[in-house]
């Protein structure tokens, strides 16, 4: 009972910190340049992200952290990593409240019918393989089409129980959201099946292939008939990358899919042609992104051949440029009304032994952006590669690119 007690004094002592730095004066400022860009209006300066994913390890390792019980240990990670996102000083944009999504239950419970499964190296953050399921064309009879539905008991307990530990210091909130990334329909297919079955496939038996996509496109769809019929749908318009204006009008009040906005990429068929692509990928996703108000596409794939199919999305308002779609093809193809999220090698960030290629890199690239909208994000993450303070320097240097040339 003790350790239970301490550990939430320490929750809500860092809630209280996050409180506090929710309502900085920068924030403001913070949330008005990503609404600025995404709406193709000219911001203070480009907005700057970073995300360290897999580097938290490093940054936040386990035996740092305090809370012996679970879900007060969660709590604590989730805000120790808010906090150091403070102190990087990048342009995350912070809420006042908590807020503790809507649970669901699926059916079945691996949501497939079939399980997910890898091979592992058994190396701590070593390699995986895909395991699929789908070996032969029988397998595909073993697909069940999943039914979502609302826990209201547990979603009730979930609030009540944040509320009694954290309502007086952050106000506690439903979230519903949509979420991301719901036009992504290659990972969950190369797990069931596989990614070298996969481009097999796409010669061999493209049938088998319009079965597969037609299947998690369905899915999918049915996934966001269930979250709109809830009636408790949140829009997912203040997370760092797509914070924005409200999207759209809500005629009847009542917010819809149309108020939001969706991801997709298509990294798993990076290597295909652009005809495969729109074949067996980009004509699966549009009738995704076609629910929703706002898309972004794209993430570590090179686009540079298949910018004309992501440019036919109706609702396209963010290009993601990686690294692997060189910023000259994006400057040279993508028109000026469209946002380019302009997303950073991760390796070239976190190995150089210091940070004058980055700064250059950063000031060259700020530059040819110059008029025109675009973020600078750092995603993906693995590692810090022995430079802890390198997030830190990443993100004042892009700040500094961004500024001197708004």
């Amino acid at each position: 009972m003790g350790n239970d007690h301490n550990g939430k004094a320490i929750v809500r002592d860092l809630a209280r910190q996050v409180a506090e730095a929710a309502q900085r004066p920068e924030m403001a400022a913070i949330k008005q340049r990503w609404k600025d860009v995404n709406a193709l209006r000219r911001p203070d300066r480009a907005p700057v992200w970073c995300r360290p994913v897999g580097a938290w390890s490093e940054i936040l390792p386990e035996d740092s952290l305090r809370c012996p019980d679970p879900w007060l240990r969660g709590l604590e990670r989730q805000f120790r990593q808010v906090l150091h996102k403070v102190g990087i000083g990048d342009d995350t944009p912070m809420q006042s409240t908590f807020d503790v999504p809507a649970i669901f239950s699926v059916t079945p419970a691996s949501t497939w019918g079939v399980e997910i499964r890898r091979h592992r190296s058994g190396a701590k953050g070593g390699a995986w393989g895909f395991d699929p399921a789908l070996q032969t064309e029988a397998d595909f009879d073993r697909l069940v089409m999943p039914d979502w539905t609302l826990d209201r008991a547990a979603t009730e307990q979930a609030m009540e129980r944040a509320h009694d530990l954290l309502g007086d210091i952050l106000p506690v909130r439903l979230q519903c959201s949509p979420g991301f990334d719901n036009a992504t329909l290659g990972t969950p297919a190369a797990e069931l099946r596989g990614m070298e079955q996969m481009m097999v496939d796409m010669l061999d038996q493209p049938a088998l292939m319009h079965r597969l996509m037609t299947y998690l496109r369905d899915a999918r769809l049915q996934w966001l008939d269930t979250l709109e019929a809830t009636g408790l749908l949140t829009p997912n318009t203040a997370e760092p990358m797509l914070c924005s204006d409200p999207i759209g009008t809500m005629p009847d009040g009542c917010l819809t899919l149309a108020n939001c906005w969706c991801a997709g990429n298509s990294q798993e068929f990076d290597m295909v042609s652009s005809e495969m692509w729109e074949e067996f990928c980009l004509n699966y996703q549009q009738p995704v992104f076609a629910r929703f108000g706002f898309a972004c596409y794209g993430c570590c794939e090179n686009l540079g051949r298949k910018i004309d199919g992501v440019l036919s999305i109706p609702n396209l308002r963010i290009f993601v440029c990686s690294a692997w779609t060189t910023l000259d093809v994006a400057l040279q193809h993508v028109p000026k009304q469209y946002c380019i999220m302009w997303r950073q090698k991760a390796s070239d960030v976190v190995l150089p032994a210091d940070a004058a290629t980055i700064q250059r890199d950063l000031l060259d690239g700020a530059r040819r952006l110059q008029g025109r909208p675009y973020q600078i994000v750092l995603r993906e993450l693995e590692t810090l590669a022995g430079h802890p303070e390198r997030l830190h320097q990443w993100t004042q240097l892009a700040k500094e690119a961004a500024e001197r040339y708004a």
